[in-house]
């Protein structure tokens, strides 16, 4: 089936977002900055839950990427995910939306969190334990006052969001030619949806950042996210849902459209608005907790907008150029959420196995990237292929 640009470049983007994942959870080990867990697994602060395995080889250059990646990666992920929702919803109604996201998101969760990472985290055990086991690993386990989810935070906030959407669909009947009339006006003006979306973030950032700091988290149960950006992320759901709500060929995903023929301009004000909002955290890294208020706000506000202008680039690069075929990112592109699911144990495993070597940082991590990438791959094409030839013989059985 021929597939509009649109379609392509987003694919195509998906597939490096994927690839970009897995390297920022690749390289967490060889941060400058990291600071190795407590002798116990379930000592607080729990700094595992961040870095689980903290090498003695370590390199600048992964702080400044995985700095960048911070401001804008997984706010990126929330709009690609909310271009197809008012369309699915359309589609399928409510509830089979509803129904349908339950099995795909709610159940993978579950699964993951309940089996995967355990799994993944023993390492972080293994090393902290003189005489490990499993027994003892189980009990320190259940021991800890919450499940780690780990990267899964972002299905259970992805989830929460999908249902406000569906909620929003059901019982707001005038929504549907509102979201239609936006997505319209967003193709005709996107320097002022861009400024709004901007303006929206800002206003719902910066209050929960100087109220809870920007990098404090909390965890319970089997849920996680940083206490101050969940509203943050909502607007950029949000906007993603109303960019694809007209279909993703015209409005503002148009391949030929102001957006993508001014990708350079969105480079430059993405390089120049990230140097600023680094240059004020080192401002108040230096001075820690006695960093002035009008700093922290002036530091939120330029986290905001570089976290726009990021996304915003990616997305002009890739309508741009990004509408090509090539197996690889085709397969990347449509195993990617099974990826994302699986990758972080062979990540931490890999992390692990190589504590004992006298590689550097900038080797080891390119390693690690390689088997993660690759052995969640191979899973999770290999899901695929077994469901899909399940999928036969269960619609065999049911027609009989």
């Amino acid at each position: 089936m021929k597939r509009s640009g649109t379609s392509l470049a987003l694919s195509n983007l998906r597939a490096l977002v994927i690839m970009v994942v897995v390297a920022v959870h690749s390289v967490l080990s060889y941060l400058d900055y990291a600071t190795p867990p407590s002798n116990q697994l379930n000592d607080p602060p729990y700094r595992w839950l961040v870095t689980p395995i903290v090498d003695d080889h370590r390199w600048i250059g992964f702080d400044l990427f995985c700095a960048w990646q911070d401001v804008y990666l997984m706010s990126l992920l929330f709009f690609l995910s909310g271009c197809f929702v008012w369309t699915s919803l359309e589609r399928k109604g409510s509830w089979g939306f509803l129904r349908d996201r339950f099995i795909r998101i709610g159940i993978p969760l579950a699964g993951a969190v309940a089996l995967l990472m355990p799994l993944a985290l023993f390492p972080v055990y293994l090393s902290a334990s003189a005489d490990p086991s499993l027994s003892g690993y189980w009990r320190i386990w259940r021991s800890l006052p919450f499940w780690p989810c780990g990267p899964q935070w972002f299905l259970g906030v992805l989830l929460s969001f999908n249902f406000l959407a569906t909620i929003v669909h059901q019982f707001v009947p005038a929504m549907g030619s509102w979201v239609g009339t936006v997505s319209q006006w967003m193709g005709k003006h996107p320097f002022r949806f861009i400024a709004c979306m901007t303006f929206a973030s800002i206003i719902v950032y910066v209050p929960l950042a100087i109220i809870f700091t920007p990098w404090a988290w909390i965890s319970f149960g089997p849920f996680s996210f940083q206490l101050s950006r969940p509203v943050h992320y909502a607007v950029y759901f949000f906007a993603g849902l109303a960019a694809g709500a007209a279909g993703l060929s015209g409005g503002l995903l148009a391949i030929d459209g102001a957006l993508a023929k001014r990708w350079f301009f969105w480079l430059l004000t993405a390089f120049f608005s990230f140097v600023l909002w680094i240059a004020l955290t080192a401002v108040i890294m230096s001075n820690g907790t006695n960093a002035p208020l009008g700093v922290q706000i002036l530091n939120d506000i330029a986290f905001a907008v570089s976290c726009a202008t990021s996304c915003i680039f990616l997305l002009a690069l890739f309508l741009r150029f990004g509408q090509y075929r090539a197996w690889w990112s085709d397969s990347l592109s449509e195993h990617a959420y099974g990826i994302y699911v699986v990758h972080y144990v062979f990540v931490v495993w890999a992390q692990y196995i190589l504590t004992g070597t006298e590689l550097a940082a900038f080797i080891k991590a390119p390693i690690v990237f390689t088997l993660a990438l690759g052995a969640s791959w191979l899973v999770s094409a290999g899901g695929s292929a077994l469901w899909s030839g399940l999928r036969p013989a269960q619609v065999k059985v049911g027609a009989g």
